[in-house]
């Protein structure tokens, strides 16, 4: 069977690195099994949802190279979770509560209070016919839950985590359904797993016991015979993996973690390539290496080489990684980011001592021009009128310039090199002389010499 995956953010915000991660791992699975890779909007929630950020998660999948093979929407499948609900009313694995959410609170401080564990008491199942025809007649609508069958444990082999095993009365019976007849996340999801095909479900750790109740779920839909023709896979269930959480350097949950995303990366001019060979291997026993091939990164991907332990985000890491990548980038690859005239030869001259990419425009400067100089001594002064007069172009300026001082004065080391730089560039240190200086081109050269020198 075709591997399909899903990406399923609300868009209720920006995408965050913990978003994107998610994301990535999930589009890698199916890329390296040739299958599809598919995004759902989980907008059923109409006050929070926003189309901006629907465009937004859009936009940045894509900068980051993630482009779905389809995408559905749940705001316009609301008429396949209301069969859904028909379906599952009728098997009697839905049932109507009433219990206001202060008094489902202290119904678990109680519960909590007598060393039990506070999940729902099912109190919902004891009410009669008569008792529903009376709130229904004092206008209080019910919400809806899942009904767990308890008579069997719950268990799947998680790509990630290994054998798993829940007993489900330990678990309450989910509310799919609330009072105003809106949705809440786990049967819809369900229900879209379902009918989109999704084989393989990879999510954070956090949704495990979610995943014991949706199991039911999938197969209490299928027993019901929701299925039916629109459903595109044959299996009760896709395979599930649960990946372990991102955390802060300091091995603490972040909430900076949070608010990173693509647009703080791209303000901080960090490349999608960086990014994506960041976020490939942490959390595996694959060592985070700077790796523009994506091709290489789906050669080691394998969801086996998860860790349990939680996988560790250092911004340090990504500028670490990001400025490697930058020295491997060509001049194709850059030019539309480059500033005006800025050609191939200055771009290999300054490449080794950028940051990001945007770091050339400084450097530019230096070329453009006008430069600051610093107070020379009069010795210096001398020696950079005897440069000005030396300067000869060939293939290898810097070479024959610094050869024929060294000759004619005796200096050598940081006193050859350092009154040079400083009088060509205004800086102590930067881009290696011997490619730069053919960018500054003999008329320039010559003319900063001769303005250090007086």
């Amino acid at each position: 069977m075709t591997t399909i995956t899903r990406f399923a953010p609300s868009p209720t915000g920006r995408l965050h690195v913990g978003n994107i991660r998610t994301a990535l791992h999930n589009w890698m699975l199916a890329q390296k099994n040739g299958g599809k890779f598919m995004l759902r909007i989980d907008d059923t929630d109409p006050e929070r949802s926003k189309e901006e950020y629907v465009e937004a998660i859009r936009a940045d999948l894509a900068w980051l190279g993630m482009h779905p093979d389809g995408e559905e929407r749940q705001s316009a499948r609301l008429d396949h979770y209301e069969s859904a609900f028909e379906k599952l009313v009728e098997a009697g694995r839905l049932y109507r509560c009433y219990e206001t959410a202060q008094e489902l609170d202290l119904k678990r401080k109680i519960q909590l209070g007598r060393g039990k564990p506070p999940i729902y008491d099912r109190a919902g199942l004891e009410l009669t016919d008569a008792d529903h025809a009376a709130k229904e007649a004092e206008g209080i609508a019910p919400h809806w839950r899942f009904k767990l069958d308890h008579d069997a444990p719950i268990e799947w082999l998680d790509a990630v985590r290994g054998p798993q095993k829940f007993d489900p009365a330990t678990l309450s019976d989910p509310v799919v359904r609330r009072e105003d007849g809106s949705w809440l996340y786990m049967l819809p999801s369900a229900v879209d797993d379902m009918q989109m095909g999704i084989t393989d479900v990879l999510r954070g750790e956090d949704h495990v016991s979610n995943t014991a109740v949706q199991i039911q779920m999938f197969i209490a839909l299928d027993a019901a015979g929701f299925a039916g023709d629109d459903c595109a896979v044959s299996d009760p269930y896709p395979h599930f993996a649960h990946e372990a959480l991102l955390v802060g350097k300091e091995g603490k949950l972040s909430k900076r973690l949070g608010s990173l995303g693509c647009d703080s990366f791209r303000e901080r001019d960090i490349e999608p390539q960086a990014i994506i060979a960041l976020l490939a291997r942490l959390g595996t026993s694959h060592p985070v290496e700077p790796i523009a091939d994506i091709n290489a990164l789906l050669e080691t991907f394998a969801l086996e080489t998860f860790s349990r332990a939680p996988a560790k985000f250092d911004d340090a890491d990504l500028e670490r990684i990001n400025t490697a990548l930058v020295h491997q980038m060509d001049y194709a690859e850059v030019q539309d980011r480059l500033p005006e005239g800025m050609g191939e030869e200055a771009w290999h001259a300054v490449r080794p001592n950028l940051e990001t990419v945007g770091g050339a425009h400084d450097y530019w400067k230096i070329v453009t021009g006008p430069i600051e100089l610093p107070d020379f001594s009069d010795e210096d002064r001398a020696y950079l009128a005897e440069a000005a007069k030396v300067l000869s172009w060939s293939d290898n300026p810097w070479g024959a310039l610094t050869s024929a001082l060294k000759e004619s004065t005796g200096r050598k080391g940081k006193a050859l090199f350092l009154p040079l730089r400083q009088a060509l560039t205004g800086q102590n240190h930067g881009p290696d002389m011997g490619e730069l200086l053919p960018v500054l081109g003999e008329e320039t050269a010559r003319r900063r010499l001769e303005r250090a020198a007086a």
